[in-house]
C-alpha cells in the first residue's frame, strides 16, 4: 500500500470551502468530530482496508481514500472497475439501525451525495439501488457493508466510487468529459470532489438519523430517475411506482390475471440506463 498523490492539504482547504457552501443544519452534526483520513495510491479495496483499520482499533468515524483499487467490490460480489483517475472513498459510521433496514444507509448516502453534487451544477439523479447518474449514464456507485450483532448494526462502512478523469465504459461518464470546455467546471480538483462527496454523505446521514425515512424517502424519490418506467418481471410487464423505506423496488404488475403491486429486493432485476 503506497502513499497517494492525493493532496490531503488541498482536501482540507476544499472541505472548509464546501462546508461554507453546504453547511450541516444540525448543531449535533455541526460538532461531528474530526474524521481521521488515510490516503493511498493503490489499494485492493478501500472498504476492505477500512475494515482492517477498524479491526486494529481505528475509531469511528474514519475515512480511507485511494487513487486506484485493484479488487474493488460492487453490489452482490461484483467487481468494481477502479482505474486511476477516479475517486474511491470509504467512511466508517456507527448507526443505530436494525439489520433489516440496512438499505437505508445506502439510500441516505446516495441522496446526500447527489444533492451535494447538484449544488455544484451537476444534475445528478439516482438509479435503484445504489448508482449515481449524470445525463443518464453511471457517474458512480455506493457499496455499504455492515457488521451485525443480535440483529443490530454495530458498525458500517459506506464505500463511494466517483468517475473523475478515469476511463469509463459506454454506459458511464466521468466529470472531466461532462465539463467541456473545462472552463465551465464548478469542481476543479479531485480533492474538491472528495470534499463535496464527504459533506454530502454526512448531510444525508444527518437527515436520516435525525428525521428518519419519512423525511428522507420523498427527497430520495424526487431524484429517482425511474419512476413510471416500464420493466419486465419474470415475463410480466410492470410499472415502477417507487421504492419502499427498506429499499425494495415497488412495481405494479398490470398484465396479470389480477393486477397487483410487488416489492423487489435489490439484486432481483437490473434497471439498465436511460436518458434524463
Amino acid at each position: 500500500m503506497n502513499k497517494s498523490s492525493f493532496n490531503q492539504q488541498a482536501f482540507e482547504i476544499a472541505l472548509e470551502a464546501v462546508r461554507e457552501q453546504l453547511p450541516l443544519n444540525s448543531p449535533a452534526m455541526g460538532q461531528f468530530p474530526p474524521i481521521p483520513l488515510q490516503v493511498f495510491d493503490t489499494l485492493p479495496s478501500t472498504n476492505q482496508t477500512l475494515w482492517e483499520l477498524l479491526n486494529q482499533g481505528a475509531t469511528v468515524p474514519t475515512m480511507v481514500i485511494a487513487g486506484q483499487q485493484t479488487a474493488g467490490r460492487g453490489q452482490w460480489g461484483r467487481q468494481w472497475q477502479s482505474p486511476k483517475g477516479g475517486l474511491y472513498l470509504s467512511l466508517a459510521l456507527a448507526p443505530k439501525l436494525q439489520a433489516l433496514d440496512s438499505a437505508q444507509l445506502s439510500m441516505c448516502s446516495a441522496w446526500g451525495i447527489a444533492t451535494a453534487l447538484r449544488a455544484y451544477a451537476m444534475p445528478v439523479s439516482l438509479k435503484w439501488p445504489n448508482d449515481l447518474l449524470l445525463k443518464g449514464r453511471k457517474l458512480g456507485g455506493i457499496l455499504t457493508e455492515t457488521r451485525v450483532k443480535q440483529g443490530q448494526i454495530t458498525k458500517a462502512v459506506v464505500g463511494v466510487g466517483i468517475n473523475w478523469s478515469n476511463e469509463v465504459p459506454e454506459s458511464g461518464i466521468n466529470l472531466r468529459s461532462f465539463w467541456q470546455p473545462e472552463s465551465y467546471a464548478t469542481v476543479t480538483s479531485i480533492e474538491m470532489l472528495a470534499a463535496i462527496v464527504l459533506q454530502g454523505l454526512l448531510s444525508g446521514y444527518q437527515l436520516w438519523s435525525e428525521e428518519g425515512m419519512n423525511s428522507l424517502l420523498p427527497r430520495y424519490l424526487a431524484l429517482f430517475n425511474y419512476q413510471g418506467s416500464q420493466v419486465m418481471v419474470e415475463g410480466n410487464p410492470g410499472i415502477i411506482t417507487g421504492v419502499t423505506p427498506r429499499g425494495e423496488l415497488r412495481v405494479h404488475l398490470h398484465d396479470t390475471p389480477t393486477p397487483k403491486e410487488i416489492l423487489l429486493k435489490p439484486g432481483t432485476i437490473s434497471l439498465g440506463y436511460r436518458s434524463c
